[in-house]
């Protein structure tokens, strides 16, 4: 399990583009939620939407199975890996996250500081 189900910034029953209109309502960096993937994967079960310098960023949460942990993003060698979903969130509410935005080229990075609730 991923832990996330009790949680907070677990918004269940919410689409990507719910999470982008409440995190646009919300116009604060580091705001985010965890919301399920689009495409019920079960690779890729979660999707990280983060709010930053407004700009709403979708990151994927990978499941790896051989491990059983999770990983943000694409697969790249010596990536971080959880053992939960809430691990992720405990883990950037502390050290910052890097945010890549493809289509400007950009990086920029935030810490997850304000936990969104979609209505």
């Amino acid at each position: 399990d991923a832990g996330v189900h009790s949680k907070a910034w677990y918004a269940a029953t919410c689409d990507r583009k719910m999470a982008e209109d409440a995190l646009y309502r919300s116009n604060k960096d580091g705001s985010f939620l965890i919301r399920k993937s689009s495409g019920q994967d079960s690779q890729q079960p979660y999707t990280l939407v983060v709010f930053y310098n407004r700009r709403v960023y979708n990151i994927p949460i990978r499941f790896i199975e051989s491990t059983r942990q999770y990983a943000l993003g694409r697969e790249k060698s010596g990536e971080e890996r959880f053992d939960s979903v809430a691990e992720i969130v405990e883990n950037h509410q502390h050290t910052s996250l890097v945010l890549i935005d493809s289509q400007n080229n950009t990086k920029d990075s935030t810490k997850l500081k304000h936990i969104v609730r979609v209505s």
